[in-house]
């Protein structure tokens, strides 16, 4: 089976910052360094990191190819148009405490051309999974096209826009929001029906509702960067689910690959392979195994 994904390709820039400008503040940053980023593009990587086969849909701009042979590099099958306008970019701030601030210029991400759609899930069937978020146009065209289909269409409602979501609840599988997102939601639209609903909550880990509630606790570890840690965990959750496992094991896993990316700086870049995900699980149950069976001290 595959992946799908209409999503966005930006060239991040990151900056080192002591902490996180406030209004009106001028701040010399430490370091600066660019990398592969936009949401989609973090999710097809997590996804071809993960082991499964991704196809990822978006356009660049005249700036874009080398950012379009790095997701090649990472395993992703890349379906990318070409326009004028320039290649999206993301101005990134993160602080000591691996918080982040994020100024997004959207640029080719929001000239996706139907016909380079259509084109490119001509093959998509049942059984297959497509991923979206908000970061492109025809993100409401591309689900359709999908159901359609036959596929499972997973929803990733960021940037959160209250009516973006509203479209697109009807022709959905799975809706994802993080816990601010979550709440924004239920203010402006109530309880949802939405077969699906995955949350994510940072460090207190996820909630799947849906059929059957299950929560994964998020893994200990000191974060240096949490850019993307959301996509890169929705990216393993899809392959995990398209690979045939379990959604607690998908779950699982997922949350593994994203404690490790937010050790790491930078996105897509910082993405883990599966088999660094399955050595970093295969420890903690190691240390989860040596605690319990630890002699007790009076």
């Amino acid at each position: 089976m595959t992946v799908y994904n209409l999503g966005s390709i930006n060239i991040d820039h990151f900056y080192r910052v002591p902490h996180i400008p406030a209004p009106g503040e001028t701040l010399a940053a430490v370091s600066h360094t660019t990398g592969l980023g936009g949401k989609g593009a973090n999710q097809s990587v997590a996804v071809a990191r993960a082991g499964a086969r991704v196809i990822h849909i978006g356009t660049v701009g005249p700036d874009g190819t080398p950012w379009v042979d790095r997701m090649a590099e990472y395993g992703v099958t890349p379906c990318v148009a070409r326009v004028e306008t320039a290649t999206a970019h993301a101005n990134i701030c993160v602080d000591t405490a691996g918080e982040n601030m994020i100024v997004i210029y959207a640029g080719a991400n929001r000239e996706q051309s139907l016909t380079h759609l259509k084109t490119a899930m001509a093959d998509g069937a049942s059984g297959d999974f497509l991923l979206l978020q908000n970061e492109t146009n025809l993100t409401f065209e591309a689900a359709q096209m999908a159901r359609q289909k036959g596929m499972q269409v997973i929803y990733s409602a960021a940037p959160f826009d209250v009516e973006a979501v509203r479209q697109m609840l009807p022709i959905i599988d799975t809706l994802v929001l993080n816990e601010v997102e979550a709440m924004q939601l239920a203010s402006a639209l109530g309880d949802v029906d939405v077969p699906a609903m995955l949350i994510t909550r940072g460090g207190d880990g996820v909630t799947w509702r849906g059929g059957e509630e299950v929560s994964q606790p998020a893994f200990a570890v000191t974060p240096v960067d949490t850019t993307g840690a959301g996509d890169c965990f929705i990216g393993y959750v899809a392959a995990g689910l398209d690979q045939g496992l379990s959604l607690a094991q998908a779950l699982r896993r997922a949350s593994a690959a994203s404690a490790i990316q937010v050790t790491r700086h930078g996105t897509a870049d910082a993405i883990p392979t599966k088999d660094e995900t399955d050595v970093f699980l295969a420890e903690r149950e190691t240390e989860y195994r040596s605690r319990d069976n630890a002699p007790s001290r009076r």
